[in-house]
């Protein structure tokens, strides 16, 4: 049992991954990451409109060492070390994602491609790493009317 009572499961690294969420859910996620005794790190994504602006925002939010570049490759190296962030595991809370995909999906697939790669990375060492993206609302109605 967890601090806050109930336990999702964040600490089993099989699990962990990439998950669409709304924003109404990031708290309770990052109260349960905390309640597993895993980092937690929120980064709000509005007002990203590129992938220079998205680069400069988890830098910030993440910690990156100074000198971090600030292209996909960086990012995936840092996101596969995160030693300056020690913890035994890691949930990322990333706020607004539709904004940012709604402005340039391009960039809004390639992040998601290097947070899967990541939590891949993580997997294979058993540390729980998750990755929450906060969509709208009517984006699930979409979903779910597409899977039908």
């Amino acid at each position: 049992m967890t601090d806050s009572g109930f336990d999702l499961g964040l600490g089993d690294a099989r699990q962990a991954g990439v998950f669409f969420v709304t924003s109404e859910d990031l708290d309770s996620l990052g109260a349960a990451g905390r309640d597993a005794g895993l980092g937690v790190r929120r980064v709000d994504l509005s007002g990203c409109e590129n992938k220079a602006s998205l680069m400069l925002r988890l830098a910030t939010q993440l910690d990156f060492p100074d000198s971090t570049g600030r292209n996909w490759d960086a990012l995936s190296d840092n996101l596969r070390d995160l030693s300056w962030l020690p913890a035994p595991g890691y949930v990322l809370l990333l706020d607004q994602g539709a904004e940012l995909r709604d402005r340039d999906e391009g960039v809004f697939d390639t992040l998601l491609d290097v947070l899967d790669e990541a939590a891949q990375f993580w997997t294979a060492q058993e540390v729980p790493f998750w990755a929450f993206l906060a969509l709208d609302e009517d984006d699930f109605e979409d979903m779910d009317a597409q899977l039908s």
